[in-house]
């Protein structure tokens, strides 16, 4: 372990910290929502492209193959509305989590001038980062995907093109719920449309002929089936590690807290937001998309990776 001194000589003389103007500092809480985070990854594009499509086949599958064709109206209606429902506020919580700056530290804030700003005991120890040459707080991690080190990272998630982090873990937690609802939901719908189907051997079941009708049900089934075990495994977990105040690179590091672990509920406040309520479950929570239209207009989106 360096000492501050030892740290703040190497700090003097990285190139990059050398100069000033590549340091634009850390953004004020207005400019925020004027910015989209975007990973330019191709691993992580493709997995939220395959999200989004495996998504939408869920929901053409149950609604044109099982529930338009039904005979029974207020069964069609209510499960219909019920699962598109669900289904907008899954994708939304997607988009919530990829498009939300994860609890990134700015990019070479380790100047002298920085610390010095500090005000650091004498002897007090602090962390750079050698990758991205940023001071990194208590419990931030580096990804290399991202390129940043994030505050409380849980992991980097491929299936949302991000990583999990202090600011953006509430929109993941509702994606995996949201997700594994919906997988059950298709998985109780496709299980009540075989044994219809079977019952009336096939006959004026659905609009498509009986093969594919039978493939497309096959697929979705499979679809969720892994849908629901992987996400409400995932969900699980994340909820665990809330509650314990422990992210899961902290869990697999095996590292000591040094800091004061939060009781459950005052975790999922902190996470969540709040007394508990229904905007717990509200993945359009402080969206400004007013402000981010106009930002748009004026000169387009300002992307922040």
């Amino acid at each position: 372990m360096q000492s501050s001194g030892h740290r703040l000589r190497d700090v003097e003389h990285h190139p990059l910290l050398n100069n000033e103007e590549d340091f634009d500092g850390p953004s004020s809480e207005s400019e925020l929502p004027d910015r989209i985070w975007f990973i330019r990854d191709g691993c992580g594009l493709v997995c939220a492209f395959i999200t989004w499509f495996l998504v939408l086949y869920a929901d053409f599958v149950v609604t044109f193959v099982m529930l338009l064709p039904s005979k029974n109206f207020w069964y069609a209606l209510i499960n219909g509305v019920a699962f598109n429902f669900l289904a907008v506020l899954a994708l939304t919580s997607h988009l919530r989590t990829m498009l939300t700056d994860p609890g990134a530290v700015p990019k070479g804030n380790a100047t002298k001038e920085y610390m010095d700003s500090l005000q650091l005991k004498p002897g007090e120890v602090i962390y750079k980062c050698p990758k991205c040459c940023s001071i990194k707080p208590e419990r931030a991690h580096h990804c290399s995907i991202c390129k940043r080190c994030i505050r409380k990272m849980d992991h980097h998630c491929p299936w949302v093109n991000n990583c999990v982090g202090e600011s953006n873990q509430k929109f993941f937690v509702l994606f995996t719920m949201y997700i594994s609802i919906i997988s059950a939901h298709a998985l109780i719908l496709a299980g009540f449309q075989f044994f219809t189907c079977v019952k009336d051997q096939w006959t004026e079941c659905s609009d498509f002929s009986p093969p594919a009708a039978v493939i497309l049900l096959i697929f979705l089934c499979l679809e969720a089936l892994l849908f629901l075990t992987f996400t409400a495994v995932m969900f699980g977990t994340q909820i665990h590690s809330i509650c314990n105040d422990e992210t899961e690179i902290e869990r697999l590091k095996n590292e000591k807290p040094t800091w004061e672990r939060r009781v459950r509920w005052e975790g999922m406040r902190m996470v969540f937001g709040g007394q508990p309520s229904l905007l717990w479950i509200n993945p359009f929570v402080g969206l400004r998309l007013r402000r981010l239209l106009s930002r748009t207009r004026k000169g387009g989106a300002e992307f922040s990776v």
